[in-house]
């Protein structure tokens, strides 16, 4: 099976209301490449899973300032001006998570986890509708774990079959957001033969990843 689409072959995989993951910390790592082609094709009404929302003008951000989130679990906003006036306005959803916890979330959803335990929360706003259990006689949150229809990576270097290699920190939410998704679609800076990429640098198999777009920007 050819895993290598163009842009637009890759982003038809990605509709209106979907839930998408993107990986990416204050936007390193994060497949600009497909942010692009997202905005391009006109999809809307997303709920985006992520870390941050980016900057006003990259990243994440980019599909927030041109309204195409309805929704977003992320574990800060800081960063994106606009995403908090947007939640302030009414215009936007915001469900802020800790960053552990998110992260933890992910690592679930994509083990088929059903939930973990937590004090991350307890006894703050995080705690607000959700299951709180006494173990050991300490109190704790249960958090469920959450999924994606569909997942973008962003890869330093894919081999055909998308076996992946992240440059330091572009690492960050790509490994785990790749196993949790019904479709993952990495952003390839570079793209190489099967065989060249050494196995012992692999940090997400190619199993995990079904299409491949090169030529990052």
């Amino acid at each position: 099976m050819n895993k290598i689409k163009d842009v637009d072959e890759a982003v038809e995989y990605i509709k209106d209301g979907m839930t998408l993951m993107v990986g990416g910390f204050m936007t390193v790592g994060t497949p600009e490449i497909l942010i692009d082609g997202i905005l391009k094709k006109g999809v809307k009404d997303l709920t985006i899973i992520a870390n941050d929302t980016g900057y006003s003008d990259k990243g994440i951000g980019k599909l927030v300032t041109n309204k195409r989130v309805k929704k977003v679990i992320a574990s800060h906003i800081g960063l994106n001006p606009e995403t908090g006036r947007q939640m302030n306005a009414k215009e936007l959803i915001v469900e802020l998570v800790p960053q552990g916890t998110l992260a933890e979330q992910i690592r679930c959803g994509g083990a088929g986890i059903g939930g973990f335990l937590t004090e991350t929360g307890v006894g703050t706003i995080v705690e607000e509708g959700k299951e709180k259990l006494r173990v050991g006689g300490k109190e704790y949150l249960l958090e469920l774990p959450l999924r994606a229809d569909v997942a973008i990576i962003g890869g330093s270097i894919v081999d055909k079959d998308g076996n992946v290699f992240y440059n330091a920190s572009t690492r960050n939410f790509n490994p785990l957001i790749a196993t949790a998704a019904d479709l993952v679609i990495a952003g390839a800076e570079k793209i190489v033969e099967v065989g060249e990429l050494d196995p012992s640098h692999v940090m997400t198999p190619g199993i995990f990843v079904d299409y491949i777009v090169g030529g990052e920007r």
